[in-house]
């Protein structure tokens, strides 16, 4: 309909809890993408933090749609919007994230990279979203040298407080390196075969993050959660699997299960598997 008052109402209230502000923009953005109530609002209201940094994750959706060919121009838009906004706020990380998905897709360029982060780094440490952004910049399909994604992601993962969700960035890249394989050969890397079955990486999540983690649930639980639970389920873990479902409960997320076949028909497979009897008298 146009109308901004409800995200305005939305975004001021949210404050500067960066986590859950950053994720509201990003969903915000998934409609002004195709609307025009995030442009509205910016020429209505050009001096508000919220307007511009709702404009900057618009823009840039519609930067990373067009494509690296087609999109620069609007990326271009985008990063301009990005100064604006760190301009009215300083103290805003989420302007910042919308940088490094604009590096991700459209500009490889790594010393850009290295001040962002370390403006990221600045005002929020353990920014989740600002790690999984420069995570999948280190991907082989984006930037990254083989290995790169998982080096970063462990190394994060070993320094970061317990009880934050950083812990779970190795489960992702595990995830990604399995896609990747699909991908390129379906037929010499098959279901079968994944790297699940003997995988170090889980345990450090249970006990850097799920162990430890806050009562509320960040912005993000649900996608963590997830990648836990399918680690989890392929590692035939199913009986510790449960107490990760109990908590997702039904807000299944389709990546990282649609990397290993249909995402809907795997969850509930594996959620079944985790409340059978006779698997959870053994925990």
């Amino acid at each position: 309909m146009g109308r901004w008052e409800g995200p305005q109402q939305l975004l001021a209230s949210t404050g500067a809890d960066w986590d859950r502000r950053i994720f509201r923009l990003q969903v915000l953005a998934e409609a002004g993408a195709r609307l025009r109530f995030a442009d509205t609002w910016a020429k209505a209201e050009p001096r508000s933090p919220h307007a511009l940094a709702l404009l900057a994750n618009v823009q840039a959706l519609r930067a990373m749609i067009a494509g690296p060919n087609g999109g620069r121009s609007l990326m271009h838009e985008a990063w301009a919007t990005c100064r604006t906004a760190l301009e009215v706020w300083p103290h805003d990380v989420a302007p910042l994230v919308v940088m490094l998905a604009l590096l991700r897709t459209h500009a490889p360029d790594r010393a850009t990279l290295r001040h962002v982060w370390a403006e990221i780094k600045h005002r929020d440490p353990w920014n989740r979203e600002a790690h999984h952004e420069v995570v999948t910049y280190l991907f082989q399909r984006y930037h990254g040298r083989p290995g790169e994604a998982m080096w970063w992601a462990e190394e994060q993962a070993s320094i970061a407080p317990q009880g934050l969700p950083i812990a779970v960035l190795p489960l992702v890249v595990i995830a990604e390196a399995h896609r990747s394989r699909q991908e390129k050969d379906q037929t010499a890397y098959g279901l079968t075969i994944h790297p699940w079955i003997d995988c170090p990486q889980i345990d450090p999540v249970l006990e850097r993050w799920w162990r430890y983690r806050a009562p509320g649930p960040h912005a993000g639980f649900a996608d963590d959660a997830n990648y836990l639970a399918h680690a989890l389920s392929f590692a035939n873990r199913h009986s510790e699997a449960a107490e990760v479902f109990d908590a997702i409960g039904p807000y299944a997320t389709r990546v990282p299960w649609s990397y290993c076949g249909q995402a809907e028909d795997l969850f509930l497979r594996h959620r079944a598997w985790a409340y059978s009897p006779p698997r959870r008298r053994h925990p």
